[in-house]
């Protein structure tokens, strides 16, 4: 074995383990968040910290409004028909009569409550967070950056089952000396007693 042979085991091992990291950050981004009819969102502020930071990716699945409670964390509109989103917790619950009437919502860092929203202005409730991968996602290099690192690892996954495994062919110091020697006595051979 060469010197060689444990270096290429160990970056092997790393860029494998790489690979199984990014793929379960695609996973948790994507693929979940479509299975769950979810939508992935990057926070923006820091209205939520400590529990959300800015860059932070949110997994908000649309939620009845009868079932969200106070504590939960909500996506909503601010504004019906706005198109600005804003995720906060839900501090209180107003119900009219057997229905749910309004929410309550503040973000953990702020002093204030929001001004209270309607059913209709909830767009879903967070299920999960995956912290500073909105960082890679929303700045102008990111998704170039992604896709090529996406096809990096694809182009070393297909070399990696397309070259054969170097490790198992005879090292170059035995292999042409032993082409030399035909005829005669290996070092591997048995000798007879």
């Amino acid at each position: 074995m060469t010197a060689v042979a444990p270096l290429h085991r160990a970056w092997s091992v790393v860029v494998g383990a790489v690979m199984v990291a990014l793929l379960a950050l695609a996973a948790a981004v994507v693929a979940v968040p479509a299975l769950l009819g979810a939508t992935p969102l990057t926070v923006l502020s820091g209205s939520m910290e400590p529990a959300l930071s800015p860059g932070d990716v949110v997994v908000v699945r649309p939620v009845d409004p009868a079932e969200v409670r106070v504590d939960d964390v909500v996506t909503f509109q601010p504004v019906s028909g706005d198109p600005t989103l804003v995720t906060h917790r839900v501090v209180g619950v107003t119900w009219g009569g057997e229905r749910v009437a309004g929410f309550t919502t503040r973000g953990d860092a702020n002093g204030a409550a929001d001004d209270p929203i309607v059913p209709g202005q909830v767009q879903g409730r967070v299920v999960y967070s995956v912290p500073l991968v909105g960082h890679l996602t929303n700045a102008s290099w990111g998704p170039t950056a992604l896709t090529a690192g996406a096809v990096a690892l694809l182009v070393y996954g297909v070399v990696t089952v397309v070259t054969p495994d170097r490790s198992r062919r005879p090292s170059r110091r035995h292999g042409p000396r032993r082409a030399r020697r035909a005829g005669t006595r290996s070092h591997l051979e048995e000798v007879p007693r």
